[in-house]
Parts: structure tokens; C-alpha cells; sequence
């Protein structure tokens, strides 16, 4: 079997409502294709490069019926906190010393969200309606273990609102009447994420083209201290924005990091005296990295005190 791109929800800015919707919940994992001819299984992601040796506890197939198939879901991991982390997945998707494999797979326990089968005993089924496509997969996937199959949900602002509370990642709202375009990228499938904000101090910021491409944020902790939290993007600023962003931080041009410690993320950056704040939105705090925020991007420069900015205890 050849792998394909598998079909992508586009962006929404609210969750749609009416019976033909269904919602689940938009796991922080690794979106992953599992492919068998009635031989073997192999395992790809989106950019069809093989994970098969990476999750060797989703090799042998088991968790479906079909003599043949192809099932499209997300292996996730769960963070400290319960909840699926991105970095934790990327423990295991990250691994290019096979032989790490074994240790990793004990030291980072992952689960298969399975949420659509595209093939399945010589059949495509990708041009059946997603509620067709249910329900087969509800006769032929056999959760275990490793494997699930991802519940939807009829009330995606319920579903919405507890995400929010839980400070997870956000939903993916879908059409029952729709197809699996596969490569496809439409509105039959609807992502609405929800992102955390912080209030954070500006240190420094790196170029591109001329103009401010990225800027470094971070929280003073109990010491007084400029704990580097992340780089943030910029967002919906427009080109003249930006140009006039560069000019105020190049007034403000320092050859001293402010940070109380180095990061790989600083690499090329200019540093700047600690005086402007920001707002900026993130998908994932990861606190066990050294604090750095994840898909961070600026919501704007607000009136606040540098001093106010404060790391708070985990």
C-alpha cells in the first residue's frame, strides 16, 4: 500500500452547530496512518514517512477486524498532569536510535485515537458519508490497551468548555454527511483551538528580512530574575507594524542578554533593554522544558509594569 496525505480540518473561529456535527476532541499528538495489506502493518504519518519501528505496540494490527485496512488517527502521550502532552509524543516520535525503542516505549506509554478508516477488506471507503464510516469502524476496531477509538460528541460547546477548563488543545468539529478527501483541507472537518495568554516581559527578538521576525519573552521568578519563557511570533501584525515595532526595539538595544540563562532559541537574537510587555497567546506551556512556551504568537503590547510579570510556582 502506498501511503497518502490524510485529509486536514480547516481553522474556525467557532464551533458550528447542528445535528450533521459531530466533535471530538483535538488530541496534542501525532497524527498517524496505519496501513494493512492482510501481510503486515505499517505505520506512517502525514508527511508519509514511516513511524512502523517507532510504536512497535501498534505493529501487529490487532486492533482491527478487516482482513485489510487503512485507519487514520493520532498517537498521543500523557503529561505528568494526565493530559496528552506534545512533548512527551515527541519522546517517542523523535527517536532516531532504534535501538531506544524498548526503553522509550516503557518510559512513554502512548494510545492510538483512532477517528476514521478509509480501507477496509479491499475497499475504499473514503466517498462514504463519515457517519457510514462510523459505523463500521464501531464493528471493526477493537480497542485495547493501546488503542482507542476517539468519542464524538453531539454538544461541541459543551465539548469546547470542558477543553477550555481543562486547558487542552482545543476540538475538531465534523460533517457526518461528508467524504474523506484525502490530501484534501475543507470545512467539512472544523478545528477550534483553545490557547492559553500571558502577560510576559520582551528581552529580545530576532529578523528577518530586515524586520522583527520573532520576539523573547520571558517572567522575572522569586529572585528578580528574567526567566526566559519562549519565542513568540508575531502574529496578525501587519508589514507596517512590524517595521515600526523594529524601530522601537532597535532604540532599545542592549549588548547584555537580559535573561537569567542562555537557550537554543536565543541563537541570532538582539538583545533589548527589559522594558516593553506583551501579550501572547500559547497552545501548550512546557513547564518541563525549561518553561518555554509552545505556537506562542503576540496579541498585542499592553500597559503593564515589567516587575508585574511573574513567574508562578508549578
Amino acid at each position: 500500500m502506498q501511503p497518502v496525505i490524510p485529509f486536514e480540518p480547516a481553522r474556525g473561529e467557532s464551533v458550528p452547530a447542528g445535528e450533521k456535527w459531530i466533535h471530538q476532541i483535538k488530541w496534542d499528538g501525532v497524527r498517524l496512518l496505519a496501513y494493512n495489506d492482510g501481510k503486515g502493518t505499517e505505520l506512517y504519518n502525514r508527511k508519509r514517512r514511516e513511524r512502523t519501528g517507532h510504536y512497535p505496540e501498534l505493529a501487529d494490527g490487532s486492533f482491527c477486524r478487516a482482513a485489510s485496512f487503512i485507519t487514520d488517527g493520532e498517537v498521543i502521550a500523557l503529561g505528568p498532569d494526565g493530559k496528552p502532552s506534545f512533548h512527551e509524543v515527541m519522546r517517542r516520535d523523535g527517536i532516531r536510535n532504534m535501538e531506544r525503542v524498548n526503553e522509550m516505549r516503557k518510559a512513554v506509554p502512548v494510545m492510538y485515537m483512532i477517528f476514521d478508516l478509509l480501507y477496509a477488506d479491499g475497499a475504499w471507503l473514503t466517498e462514504l458519508p463519515l457517519a457510514d464510516r462510523q459505523r463500521i469502524m464501531e464493528d471493526l476496531i477493537v480497542p485495547g490497551e493501546h488503542v482507542r477509538l476517539a468519542a464524538s460528541y453531539p454538544d461541541g460547546e459543551a465539548l469546547f468548555d470542558a477543553v477550555r477548563r481543562q486547558n487542552m488543545e482545543g476540538i475538531v468539529c465534523k460533517d457526518l454527511s461528508g467524504a474523506y478527501a484525502i490530501g484534501g483541507k475543507d470545512g467539512r472537518w472544523v478545528k477550534v483551538k483553545h490557547y492559553g495568554d500571558v502577560t510576559a516581559v520582551i528581552g529580545g527578538f530576532t529578523q528577518r528580512g530586515g524586520v522583527v521576525g520573532s520576539l523573547l519573552a520571558g517572567l522575572y521568578d522569586g529572585a528578580g530574575k528574567l526567566r526566559f519563557i519562549g519565542k513568540a511570533g508575531m502574529g496578525k501584525l501587519s508589514a507596517a507594524e512590524r517595521r515600526a515595532l523594529t524601530e522601537v526595539l532597535k532604540s532599545v538595544l542592549t549588548g547584555v542578554c537580559p535573561f537569567a540563562g542562555r537557550h537554543p532559541e536565543m541563537k541570532d537574537a538582539h538583545f533589548v533593554l527589559p522594558l516593553l510587555t506583551a501579550k501572547i497567546r500559547y497552545s501548550e506551556w512546557r513547564r518541563r522544558e525549561g518553561r518555554t512556551l509552545r505556537q506562542a504568537v503576540i496579541q498585542g503590547f499592553v500597559d503593564a509594569s515589567p516587575e508585574e510579570c511573574l513567574l508562578e510556582d508549578d
